[in-house]
């Protein structure tokens, strides 16, 4: 019998049956145990360190396999989690032709020689189970004779002949009452598919599983059992048996979702908790004057009215920045949805409390787009700001590193530059990083150590909810979906065929004709690239081969062919800055006609009067690429349209279909996965061993939702049903997992 304890006092003591308020009582029963019966009852308490036991292994080379699977221990080998399982059949259930395990005993073993040159002698072996026997057939491993002598319990994995034969593929002693499958005599039972490394086969893994089932008394519970009972789930040491050994496929589905469960559960509370402890922490600027130069430029500095998304955000900024407590902020935004605006807003309010705000970005190109944006948008406003790159001369490299040491220099735009030792701030107030995926953990680290600034991170590129849940749990958001008024839409086209090729031309001729500029797209500078520019390799790698277009080539053919008489310029990541710096002088002006280049005008360039895009081999982009692509047209009064080169996909198709970036970018995470997602969080995703997304979607929500509720009761963790919750979060994540990191 189980005994249960209720406990009048609510205080954690117990000594004997009944005292001091504890009373011990049968499972399901309000009767009072004696004392005998609590002698008697047998108790067991998982022992977890005897999972750090080094695995005792066969030979060297087998633990050497193990090890590249960093599997060393009793513990490693029980979270080494089967891919998939494989049908488990008895002797007299075996489909010809099918790959099937089945566990038998050997009742006779020899081996014969082969007459074909160079192959070792076969060994053959009347195998049987309680259903019927076979002979077993083992090539080039004369050795097994000896090994595998009669009355050896073993697994074998191979395919039946229907004749009474089984050519074995793995095989490996399986010892111990538990060698036959669970189910297996009913024909319908499934074995365990573990991932193998050369020198130890997912056979080989699953007898040591098997032989170390016992061990699973010893893994620990780290879920709360209020939690677990509300949410239906098993404890922890049954979901891996489930997984190691499942009976029917729903064993293994459950299993799983345990895990996944209190994998993402896990990461949410490291996310929510971070986010807690920097709320706790001070040491920014509480920037809480009345706004003054932001109000003015707001009311009268620019041309259009803000949308609704816009004052939202900005209305979100502005409280986060009055705190003294550093502002984490996501923005995301659709494309040409005004994210500078909102950013320089943030950026005002720094400078009209006599501190300092600096923007930075991934590439050369994107922040001199930015510098002269906010000067545009700055007009007479007397606010000082500078662009400071690897490209900035020596003097007047010079001159803006002490105007900012000195305060003088409110306003910074830079790269990576921004981050370097001998760039030093008078008062930073907020850094604002613009495409932060494009930045490391570390780079964005060393902005955020030049005080103790605000800091707001944006991207262009839409996260889904489930994406921002998974990667950016700890930062609060704010989205911009609504776009300016007096912006057209895209028409968007998918071109294939040579025929179609020739229509797209004309197209763009005309648009030239007609006065306005056009963008022609390559994903190569040179033709010998085999990737692109963003280093990527080719989307549409596995798809008949077709020819590549390079920025380069694509310059010289047009200029001669489809394009003739057209002022044509190159632009490219490989080019000097000054060279940059030229030829989008030259196109923005509206002296070059058309704009050859490559993905490093995916963001920050405006030019209202490009109205055609033409992207060639578009297969080659993922979704999120081609609308950021598309989103550098449309941007004028004239309609604009853009032309997808490339065999018709569902990629192409979505983007001809939508041109809502947040639907888009759900469309992407369905048919690509969140591990190749342009915009995922530096060491964040593909942190999940066992949850999948977006399948884990309602998964990950419900985990929230349970995070969020032990957060807010019990912040510090401290109450005893949280202490191996605990220890889980410090084991997972390491020591540091609590502090507050930049994003």
């Amino acid at each position: 019998m189980v005994a249960a304890a209720t406990h009048s006092s609510g205080q954690a003591r117990c000594a004997g049956a009944e005292r001091g308020g504890w009373a011990l009582r049968g499972f399901a029963s309000a009767r009072a145990l004696s004392g005998e019966e609590l002698i008697g009852a047998r108790l067991r308490w998982p022992r977890p360190s005897r999972l750090q036991r080094p695995l005792e292994l066969a030979s060297g080379r087998m633990a050497q396999a193990l090890a590249s699977l960093d599997v060393r221990t009793v513990g490693d080998l029980l979270e080494h989690l089967p891919g998939d399982s494989r049908p488990a059949r008895t002797v007299a259930a075996l489909v010809a032709g099918e790959q099937a395990t089945v566990a038998v005993r050997v009742r006779a073993i020899s081996s014969r020689p082969v007459r074909r040159r160079g192959m070792r002698p076969l060994v053959q072996a009347t195998v049987a189970d309680a259903s019927g026997s076979m002979r077993a057939t083992f090539f080039n491993q004369p050795w097994l004779v000896q090994r595998y002598q009669p009355g050896t319990t073993l697994l074998l994995h191979g395919k039946a002949d229907g004749r009474g034969a089984f050519n074995v593929g793995h095989h490996a002693i399986a010892d111990g009452e538990d060698a036959a499958p669970q189910g297996a005599e009913e024909g319908s039972a499934a074995v365990a598919h573990y991932p193998a490394a050369e020198g130890i086969s997912s056979t080989q893994i699953l007898t040591l599983v098997r032989a170390l089932r016992p061990a699973l008394g010893d893994v620990d519970e780290p879920l709360p059992a209020a939690l677990r009972t509300r949410e239906g789930l098993p404890d922890r040491a049954s979901a891996l048996a489930a997984l190691h050994f499942p009976r029917d496929p729903r064993d293994a589905r459950e299993g799983r979702e345990r895990l996944a469960f209190e994998e993402l559960l896990l990461a949410q509370m490291v996310f929510l908790l971070r986010r807690a402890r920097r709320r706790e922490r001070a040491g920014a600027h509480a920037l809480r004057n009345r706004p003054s130069l932001s109000a003015r430029w707001l009311a009268h500095g620019l041309p259009f009215a803000l949308t609704g998304d816009q004052s939202a955000a900005i209305a979100h900024i502005r409280e986060d920045l009055g705190k003294p407590q550093a502002m984490q902020r996501l923005l995301m935004g659709e494309v040409g949805s005004g994210k500078t605006v909102v950013a320089l807003y943030a950026m005002l309010r720094a400078v009209e409390h006599g501190a300092q705000a600096a923007l930075m970005a991934p590439t050369e190109t994107l922040a001199e787009q930015h510098f002269a944006t906010l000067q545009r948008l700055l007009g007479s406003e007397p606010v000082a700001v500078a662009l400071l790159t690897g490209a900035t001369p020596g003097r007047r490299r010079r001159d803006i590193l002490g105007k900012l040491s000195s305060g003088e220099l409110s306003l910074i735009v830079g790269t990576h530059a921004l981050i370097e030792p001998d760039v030093r701030f008078g008062a930073l107030a907020l850094a604002v990083i613009d495409e932060q995926h494009r930045f490391g953990v570390r780079q964005r680290a060393a902005l955020d150590a030049k005080g103790t600034p605000h800091t707001l991170h944006m991207t262009a590129t839409p996260i889904p909810r489930t994406l921002a849940l998974a990667g950016y749990g700890d930062l609060d958001t704010s989205a911009l979906r609504e776009l300016p008024g007096g912006r057209r839409g895209i028409r968007t086209r998918v071109v294939a065929g040579e025929r179609g090729r020739a229509q797209a031309y004309e197209l763009l001729r005309e648009q030239l004709r007609a006065g306005r500029q056009a963008y022609v797209v390559c994903p190569l500078i040179e033709q010998e690239d085999d990737v692109s520019e963003a280093g990527s390799p080719s989307v549409g790698a596995g798809a008949a081969r077709v020819a590549v277009r390079a920025a380069k080539e694509e310059l010289r053919r047009l200029r001669e062919g489809e394009l003739r008489g057209f002022d044509l310029v190159l632009l490219h990541g490989g080019m000097r800055a000054r060279e940059k710096q030229e030829a989008m002088a030259r196109f923005a002006s509206g002296e070059a006609d058309v704009l050859v280049t490559t993905t490093v005008i995916e963001v920050g360039i405006d030019v209202p009067n490009a109205t055609i895009m033409l992207i060639e081999n578009a297969e080659r982009f993922g979704i999120s690429q081609l609308h950021q692509l598309r989103g550098r047209v449309g941007r004028g009064e004239h309609a604009s349209v853009c032309l997808l080169v490339g065999p018709p996909s569902l990629r192409l198709r979505a983007l001809v279909q939508h041109s809502d970036g947040f639907r888009l970018a759900e469309i992407d995470l369905a048919l690509r996965k969140e591990g190749e997602l342009v915009g995922t969080r530096q060491s964040g995703f593909g942190q999940f061993r066992v949850a999948r997304l977006p399948d884990d979607a309602e998964l990950l929500e419900r985990a929230r939702g349970r995070a969020e509720a032990i957060i807010a009761s019990d912040p510090q963790l401290c109450a005893p049903e949280h202490a191996l919750l605990a220890r889980a979060l410090s084991g997972r994540f390491g020591g540091e997992a609590l502090e507050p990191i930049p994003a």
